[in-house]
């Protein structure tokens, strides 16, 4: 029993130190309301050309700024969603790495931290938005598995940065 705990946290280590990476390499030189447009809507593309059930927001700190749902989300998502930004803005942070170092630890964050579970959701699928590093608001998908939420908002993310550089607007 003890072997398959160490196993675990050893496990949950090495995903908090991938998903901090990979959120690291997605820092912007500008991104505005019109990014967060771009992003929302390739989000939502992709979602119903994958057939998700999701929902979708991008916030500027407390202000949501583009918001989306497909059919079979629910008002639970964004309820997710909001409970997850909340983690991001606490922690400048990926909600799913604060998940898995959680995890890893094998502690109650909730306990630890003295916080409400009716405002913070330590799961997958908010991105922290980052202008040259500092923390303007993040992206959000609820509906899926919480790695497949993360993954997703991270592969539009990825992609948005790349298309910028690409044609020469910077990151």
């Amino acid at each position: 029993m003890i072997e398959n705990t160490i196993q675990s946290e050893i496990h949950w280590e090495t995903i908090y130190a991938k998903v901090v990476e990979e959120v690291d390499q997605l820092s912007f030189a500008r991104f505005g309301y019109d990014d967060a447009w771009s992003v929302g809507k390739r989000l939502l593309e992709i979602s119903r050309e994958r057939n998700h059930p999701v929902a979708i927001a991008v916030v500027f700190g407390d202000q949501r700024v583009f918001q989306a749902a497909l059919p079979g989300s629910s008002a639970n998502n964004d309820d997710w969603l909001d409970r997850k930004f909340q983690v991001v803005r606490r922690h400048n942070a990926a909600s799913y790495a604060i998940g898995c170092a959680q995890r890893a630890c094998s502690g109650d964050y909730f306990a630890d931290n003295g916080y409400d579970r009716g405002k913070f959701a330590i799961a997958g699928g908010a991105v922290p938005l980052r202008i040259q590093g500092s923390l303007i608001g993040a992206v959000g998908v609820s509906g899926l598995a919480e790695e497949d939420d993360h993954a997703l908002v991270v592969e539009v993310l990825r992609e948005y940065l790349g298309c910028r550089v690409l044609n020469g607007s910077g990151s």
